[in-house]
């Protein structure tokens, strides 16, 4: 049923555009574990050098242009260096980008986020999602002095130990060596309420907390139902233990704010990331004031804190004002999202069109994901059905748009819109896509 266009190998003409890509990747992995610093940027036989990136464009070394759609791993909802971060970060930066101390542009982000996030009592900024979901983590053991926390199969939370499991299918096989403390990880299956809540009961009295994204990132890209998370917060909060959201990847995307409140949902603590730093480094753990104040070292004796630190770089004042530009923006013109998140559905609508039910398009407002189904799938609600899909042809399909059609996604990731992004481009993915 595929065409036989897309499965021959694009890596002659792909060799032929990107020499020089190919000559500074080969300096690279001399240098770099894998040639790379985050083990997902790599794809065969080498991926191409970025040389400068704007709008919804990046460009590599060799001169090579192409529709960007991983945008900076999801997190450039305004496009690459729009104009008005760019102005605020250079006005910026003529008075300094490392403080170290507390500084303004700190409160003027969490005035915003503390308006936009119910939830967002008290904020603690960190440099990364990793580091968010980490300390999420420890608060939820100190908050409760239970040990146990419960994630999602193909829930992704960065590269913290405390929830490096179950994340690849197959999901009983380890993440990798180096990691202690694995018994005190339990998994539940994604948008199965009764399973999960089987799971959940078995552990209920050393249960600290369960965190789960509502769409799934690096999973699939895959919805939670309303249902399945109300379910789980129930069952959580009668338990007394904490039910924790990871919106790194869903916070400020498909609104001005957080997905849950359209869910009806309480959260204790939720953690952002990716566009709430305006494309530099940022992690932020959210949380009710009795959770939050427990890393209060101010208040709190060395015996009763939960220590959740920081870093060099948290709350320094690029990131600080890259982000409040854009959440800025983000307020001003909502009519951003009513555009971004029709063209997230124009691209499904359209993509299921053109493969004429040979896949599945998973996602939610302006995020889309193909899934090239095998063996009868008829829906993909959890991970471990899009493991299940046909996975090589999805890598062939994004290399055949990167090296023949000049258009990026990540091989085997999502789709992310941006406000960079128009009608015509999506319009350019779809012929790309047809034939297939």
């Amino acid at each position: 049923m595929t065409n036989r266009s897309v499965l021959r190998d694009y890596t002659r003409e792909y060799k032929k555009k990107t020499p020089k890509s190919a000559r500074m990747f080969g300096r690279s992995a001399r240098m770099h574990v894998g040639g790379v610093s985050h083990n997902i940027r790599y794809f065969d036989p080498y991926p191409f050098v970025v040389k400068s990136s704007a709008g919804k464009n990046l460009a590599d070394v060799d001169e090579n242009h192409y529709t960007d759609y991983w945008m900076g791993h999801w997190s450039l909802i305004l496009g690459h260096a729009p104009p008005n971060v760019r102005d605020a970060l250079n006005n910026q930066i003529r008075k300094g980008w490392m403080y170290g101390v507390v500084n303004e542009q700190t409160m003027l982000l969490s005035d915003l986020l503390s308006r936009a996030v119910p939830v967002a009592e008290k904020i603690r900024y960190v440099t990364s999602g990793t580091e968010a979901a980490m300390y999420a983590v420890r608060l939820a053991r100190s908050y409760t002095g239970r040990k146990v926390i419960a994630k999602v199969d193909g829930g992704w939370h960065g590269y913290t130990s405390d929830l490096l499991k179950t994340v690849n299918w197959p999901f009983n096989v380890s993440e990798g060596t180096g990691m202690v403390g694995q018994e005190k990880i339990i998994s539940i299956p994604y948008n199965n309420l009764e399973e999960s809540l089987k799971i959940l009961g078995r552990h209920a009295r050393d249960l600290a907390g369960v965190i789960i994204e509502p769409v799934l990132g690096g999973g699939g890209c895959i919805p939670a139902t309303p249902q399945y998370l109300r379910g789980i917060e129930e069952f959580v909060h009668k338990n007394n233990s904490l039910f924790m959201l990871d919106e790194i990847v869903t916070g400020f995307r498909f609104r001005y704010g957080c997905i849950y409140p359209t869910m009806g949902l309480d959260p204790d603590i939720v953690t952002l990331g990716k566009i709430v730093g305006g494309g530099l480094s940022i992690g932020v753990i959210c949380g009710k004031d009795e959770i939050m104040n427990h890393a209060d070292t101010s208040s709190r004796k060395k015996t009763e804190r939960s220590y959740i630190g920081g870093g060099t770089f948290s709350a320094n004042p690029a990131s600080m004002t890259a982000g409040y530009a854009t959440l800025y923006h983000l307020k001003s013109e909502k009519s951003t999202y009513a555009r971004i998140n029709r063209l997230g559905d124009y691209t499904r609508r359209e993509l299921g069109r053109v493969f004429d039910g040979r896949v599945i398009v998973t996602g939610k407002g302006s995020l889309f994901m193909t899934h090239f189904i095998k063996d009868g799938t008829a829906e993909i609600t959890d991970s471990r059905q899009a493991a299940q899909c046909d996975t090589e042809m999805l890598h062939k399909y994004h290399f055949k748009m990167i090296a023949h059609d000049g258009i990026f996604l990540l091989p085997g990731k999502l789709g992310a819109i941006s406000a960079a992004h128009t009608e015509s481009d999506i319009k350019k993915m779809i012929r790309a896509s047809e034939g297939v």
